[in-house]
């Protein structure tokens, strides 16, 4: 399989765009020795979203590494956040500013676009037509982008970032109704620090599905991973401290799911 799909029962489809980590032979025999380590992979995501499948939400995962091509950026590789440094489509150096590829051996144009078709496009195909199949049951839907990041990369942000990022692209891919849902139950609490449209206001998959008039209805939250797991390599995941976060996951999920079916 291209990547992991579960379907669910409820109006709800979570996906999670960057926790793959396979990369095609052909491929990683073009990568310098750095990405051996995927470091910028969103580490196990489909394990702390585990209780997704009991509450009956649908789930899209990548089996494929960002390394590879960035499921979650324009076919035609804009920039989505202009002005500001950010990797592309098929990235060519780590978010640590590393080189991905030996000496020359960089994908041109026509690598580029059979990666996209083959990588790419599966993957968008089986998560638009998941949202089709819930709006078309349900009436509305939400589509929940997961993801996550180490929480001091200097490349794309100052200092430590906070804990939980909310993006709707500026109020555009969701109804304030199911925002405020959300972040109602985040700012109940006091463990995590909470930001929203900061640094991350949602990539492509939020901005592109998210369209509110057509009953789509996208959020993203990129957590911190050392809410977590470790961020340094191996990158363990953590169950003790993931088991702090879950709970909170879930009444948010849930709070989600509650907005779309009232």
């Amino acid at each position: 399989m291209e990547f992991r799909f579960k379907a669910g029962r409820l109006p709800m489809l979570v996906s999670m765009p960057h926790a793959g980590t396979d990369i095609p032979d052909e491929v990683a025999d073009t990568l310098a020795p750095c990405a051996v380590a995927r470091a910028d992979t969103d580490w196990h995501l489909p394990e702390l979203y585990g209780f997704l499948e009991e509450m009956g939400v649908s789930t899209i995962s990548a089996r494929w590494s960002r390394y590879l091509i960035d499921l979650n950026r324009p076919p035609e590789n804009t920039n989505l956040y202009p002005g500001l440094d950010t990797t592309g489509l098929c990235p060519l150096d780590t978010f640590g500013r590393e080189r991905l590829y030996k000496e020359g051996m960089e994908p041109d144009a026509a690598e580029v676009q059979r990666r996209l078709e083959r990588y790419w496009r599966p993957y968008h195909e089986q998560l638009g037509a998941e949202l089709e199949r819930l709006k078309a049951q349900h009436g509305r839907v939400v589509l929940w982008e997961a993801h996550s990041i180490a929480s001091i990369v200097p490349r794309f942000f100052e200092g430590k970032l906070p804990d939980l990022n909310f993006g709707t692209a500026e109020g555009k891919s969701c109804d304030p109704g199911l925002e405020e849902a959300i972040l109602g139950v985040a700012r109940a609490q006091e463990r995590y620090t909470i930001a929203l449209n900061g640094r991350f206001k949602g990539g492509h998959i939020t901005r592109h599905y998210g369209q509110p008039s057509n009953g789509v209805h996208a959020i993203q939250l990129e957590k911190c991973q050392c809410l977590y797991m470790n961020e340094a390599p191996p990158f363990d995941y953590r169950p003790d401290v993931a088991g702090q976060l879950q709970p909170l996951l879930r009444d948010m999920v849930g709070a989600a799911v509650n907005w779309v079916r009232s």
